[in-house]
This record gives C-alpha cells, structure tokens and sequence, in this order.
C-alpha cells in the first residue's frame, strides 16, 4: 500500500492495464472523501495535541471471487483510491503478487529512487562546508 501511496494515478492505471484480466470489481463502498485529525506529541512521549487536519479518500471493492480490496489514501483522487483497492484485492492472492511487482512495485520504486537521488544532488551541490580555525600559541 506504501507503493500505491506514492505511485501517480497514471502509474496505477498503467500497472492495471499491464497487469492483463482483471476479475469483475464491485463497490462496497464507493470511494468518498473524509477529514481525519492529525495528533502528534513533544518528544514522542508528550501529551498528544491535535495538530491538524488532513483530506484522505477511502475505497473498498471486492473482486468476484469474494477478495475485499481497501484503500485509504491522502488527498482527493477518487479514481486513485478505487485502483489503489483493486491493486491490494488483487495483492492477497500469491499467484498475482509477482505480476504486481513486475507491472507496478519496481518501476514506482524505480522512480522514487530516481528523485532521491537527485533530490540529494540537488542538495550536495548548495552544500557549505563549515571549519573551525585553531589559533595556535605562537
């Protein structure tokens, strides 16, 4: 599901479309958009405080064979919310799971690890080298 959170909603489409026959979807609950509150604490052992709110989109389906498939998902993308569902249905059976990694878990891991890197790069070039300069007692 981690994958499906920071892959695009064209990468998920793409690996469905790659992925060949996919059994008959059906809504159990259509994908709808919801506010949940963000807690945090000072420290990590503090007393918690809200900190906010944050949009997230939830789906569920099930495939025909009676797999349920669900997805919660930061943002407002329902099309990415329903595909993201239908990729953890199709997730649970072992034999799928290979095709998914294929179709979707390495390309979108791929492309992270491509904008990491630059990203860093990015960061290594503005790099300021700090020193301290030790006054002897002559």
């Amino acid at each position: 599901m981690r994958i499906c959170a920071q892959a695009t909603e064209a990468e998920l489409t793409q690996a469905l479309a790659d992925f060949g026959a996919i059994p008959q979807v059906e809504d159990v609950r259509s994908p709808e958009e919801g506010l949940v509150m963000l807690r945090g604490r000072i420290g990590g052992d503090g007393a918690a405080f809200n900190a906010g709110e944050a949009t997230v989109t939830r789906a569920v389906i099930r495939l025909e064979d009676g797999t349920l498939g669900y997805s919660y998902l930061l943002g407002r993308s329902r099309t990415k919310a329903r595909l993201a569902a239908i990729i953890d249905a199709l997730g649970q059976n072992e034999d799928r799971r290979a095709q998914l990694r294929t179709c979707l878990i390495e390309p979108v891991t791929q492309r992270r690890s491509a904008e990491t890197k630059a990203r860093n790069e990015e960061t290594a070039a503005t790099r300021v080298n700090f020193f301290t300069v030790v006054r002897g007692e002559d």
